[in-house]
């Protein structure tokens, strides 16, 4: 059986601004030194899937750059990951309108791979599950198209696609975001005692030619909210359940809260797992460097220069430098691209990183980012949503976007 891989970028990502202004949602940065397409292409490799393709449209010039620089499959064991980009053809010149219409236009493009079965991925979950059992699953049951689904309880079930299996798991009803409703107590998943529902995790297995026909014959733009529900009342859809570690990181809030669990003790999600390897760029950086510092629950990426006073409860990315007396707490710093050579080159003449006795808490801050001396960075007491020229506050977190300056002495 020959399986294709298709992993869905995402739109404009308005609900990760400001970190998808210069970037595509899969290009974001997450745990330090991977980025968020690193998860669902590791899971396909990890599964031996090697024909993957990547389908974005807004901001790809460094997801392409990463993509070109980590997934190169050698001649001898074949395999490939490529990008479609949303572009203009003679049937077509306009952008890709939602999931469903991206894969109708690009499936002349992963047609060529004559699959047999294409499986569907999200670009913005953090999660590790072996898509080999998905597919076991789909064949077993003789499907048309699997959803992979995972029980949770009724307050998330309001606000996600549910799913309604009989007894042999086969889905006979769909309902996206039905709320706090009568709608919702039908649809309690059978096969628990306690109140759970089987949320959709955006995660298909289709038989091409099924997604072929239901895909061609209509001009539907959005599998949640429309080619599923159809195809569960024409097509055999089964639901694989899945009970691991799955988060939706589309939000900065989700965002910054899954990148934090990753420094727990044991966190439900761990990228050291050697059983199945999360894949990355290799950038032959130095070690870390802690010249001082107070150091607990954080993760410390490759080519760091450390002289802060405390960093607690945060994930620092690469080549970050935090300088003498300053403190970090609940925030991820995504580092920076280069280092900076003695002289400094910026017309702010500030270097970058975090300067000297800052304070910055509940905050990211993007990369190459340059925080002057005696800066404090924190939400609180301010709006919960909010923008200035200078930074973003997103669902209570306050968000420093890439290549910003913020003077010395600046409080925020």
């Amino acid at each position: 059986m020959k399986v294709v891989g298709l992993i869905l970028g995402g739109g404009a990502g308005s609900r990760l601004q400001p970190l998808t202004r210069d970037r595509s949602k899969p290009a974001v940065p997450i745990a330090g030194k991977y980025r968020l397409v690193d998860i669902p292409i590791s899971n396909c490799i990890n599964s031996g899937i090697r024909n993957v393709f990547l389908l974005t449209q807004f901001n790809s010039v460094s997801l392409h750059q990463h993509i070109g620089a980590v997934y190169r499959f050698d001649q001898f064991s074949g395999g490939h990951v490529r990008i479609l980009a949303a572009e203009q053809t003679p049937d077509s010149a306009g952008w890709f309108q939602g999931t469903a219409d991206a894969v109708r236009r690009s499936m002349r493009y992963f047609k060529d791979d004559r699959p047999d079965v294409v499986v569907i991925l999200s670009g913005d979950q953090l999660y590790r599950m072996d898509l080999k059992s998905v597919i076991q699953s789909h064949v077993d049951n003789k499907a048309d198209l699997t959803i992979s689904t995972k029980p949770v309880p009724r307050g998330e079930a309001e606000s996600l696609g549910i799913m309604q299996v009989n007894k042999q798991g086969r889905i006979v009803r769909f309902s996206e975001k039905p709320g706090d409703t009568v709608l919702l107590d039908q649809l309690k998943a059978p096969l628990y005692d306690d109140e759970l529902y089987l949320a959709s995790m955006g995660i298909y297995v289709f038989n091409m030619d099924v997604l072929e026909d239901l895909l061609c014959n209509n001009d539907e733009t959005d599998f949640g909210k429309h080619i599923i529900p159809g195809a569960i009342d024409s097509h055999k859809v089964y639901s694989y359940i899945f009970n691991g570690y799955w988060e939706d990181v589309g939000t900065i809030r989700s965002f910054w809260a899954a990148n934090l669990a990753l420094t727990d003790p044991l966190p439900q999600f761990s990228f050291y797992d050697m059983r199945a390897v999360i894949y990355t760029r290799m950038r032959y950086l130095p070690p870390s460097k802690i010249n001082q510092c107070d150091l607990s629950r954080c993760l410390l990426s490759d080519g760091c220069i450390i002289s802060g006073k405390r960093i607690d409860h945060a994930v620092v990315g690469l080549r970050a430098l935090v300088g003498e007396g300053s403190v970090v707490e609940d925030s991820i710093l995504m580092g920076a691209d280069f280092y900076e050579h003695g002289v400094i080159e910026h017309p702010s003449g500030i270097p970058m990183g975090i300067g000297k006795n800052c304070v910055v808490k509940n905050a990211i801050i993007d990369k190459n980012v340059r925080i002057g001396d005696n800066v404090v960075i924190s939400p609180e007491n301010k709006p919960a949503d909010e923008h200035s020229e200078l930074y973003w506050i997103r669902d209570g977190i306050m968000v420093i976007p890439k290549n910003t300056v913020i003077p010395s002495g600046t409080v925020l």
